[in-house]
């Protein structure tokens, strides 16, 4: 293997690529500017592979180089146009399957039809489930993702599935801005699902941690209904996942203020946005919103409350580990 040295800022190794040799990096439409900075952590290029549509809307995949006897990483969350991205990577996968890849490793640095991971009524798809079957039908040899929805959504897949998560890189930013040492910092997670993910980051932080215990009417409504722990006259740290309108954030933000918490600051790891989502936030009494890059941010959605992280260094570590055969989970072994 190649020599390696730790980035200073993120504390991830990078690595020269002829350390690299048998690997080679694609990216779909999804967020080729994230792949982008992944390669350059790697010191490769991004392989050239074009993707277009026929007048129909039918997406047409053309893998402009050799990817015989290579491993192949494809890197495409699903996000939005969910549909299109989704697609785009099935038809990714397809290719190179018949391009005779050694291994191909999807990287979904947000996995798209993670919320329905079980039947909560009847006649619901588990629709985690059925991106799985797809995934793995089509060609993949390994997934890799961050911050899943759910941990079980793991268990869908029979080949290897590498879960990274987004909270060490989170609690660093909390850590350089001197959180670990304030005594009045408290770690809230916005619903009971969410605990561990919270609990995770309040032992980084050194923090106390909060549970918001809500319900949901219907999608993307939420009422709080009580909250267990101590935030009154504290600064509030609310992680999640996702945020994708941002009622559920927002409204928790109202519950811990009005019930006299002193400041409360939002964070995520997957920037879904919808509904002018960030404007609201901006609107709202959430003094700051901390997010990483997994999924491309438009130009109308950043506000001055906004600021955002990078993945790259994590995703180009994890890569180099699975290439050469090195521990994944080494990544987290300070944080588990």
């Amino acid at each position: 293997m190649g020599i390696t040295m730790a980035d200073q800022e993120t504390g991830h190794e990078v690595v020269d690529g002829s350390a690299l040799t048998g690997m080679k990096l694609f990216a779909g439409n999804a967020n080729p500017e994230l792949a982008r900075r992944v390669a350059d952590a790697l010191g490769i290029e991004v392989g050239r592979l074009t993707s277009t549509k026929f007048a129909d809307g039918e997406i047409r995949i053309m893998v402009e180089e050799s990817a015989r006897g290579n491993d192949i990483f494809i890197l495409q969350p699903t996000c939005a146009p969910a549909n299109d991205n989704a697609m785009e990577l099935f038809i990714m996968l397809d290719a190179f399957r018949r391009a005779s890849a050694r291994n191909i490793t999807v990287v979904m640095p947000y996995y798209g039809y993670g919320r329905q991971d079980k039947k909560i009524k009847p006649r619901e798809p588990i629709t985690a489930r059925l991106i799985a079957d797809i995934i793995q039908n089509s060609g993949a040899t390994r997934v890799v993702a961050i911050d899943l929805h759910a941990e079980q959504i793991q268990g869908f897949f029979n080949i290897p599935v590498d879960h990274l998560y987004g909270f060490p890189i989170l609690g660093q930013y909390f850590i350089d801005k001197g959180f670990r040492e304030l005594e009045d910092v408290t770690v809230v997670s916005p619903d009971v699902a969410g605990v561990g993910r919270a609990s995770a980051l309040a032992k980084m932080m050194n923090a106390s941690l909060v549970v918001i215990n809500k319900r949901r009417p219907k999608p993307n409504e939420v009422e709080v209904v009580e909250i267990v722990g101590d935030f009154v006259g504290k600064r509030c740290v609310m992680i999640d996942d996702m945020i994708d309108t941002g009622g559920s954030i927002i409204h928790g933000a109202n519950a811990l203020m009005d019930r006299g918490a002193r400041e409360v600051i939002a964070c995520c790891t997957h920037p879904v946005f919808s509904r002018n989502a960030t404007h609201r936030i901006q609107d709202s009494c959430i003094s700051e919103l901390v997010c990483l890059d997994t999924i491309p941010i438009a130009a109308e959605a950043i506000v001055p409350k906004l600021r955002i992280l990078p993945s790259a260094p994590l995703i180009a570590d994890a890569i180099r580990r699975i290439h050469c055969n090195e521990s994944v989970s080494e990544l987290f072994g300070d944080w588990r």
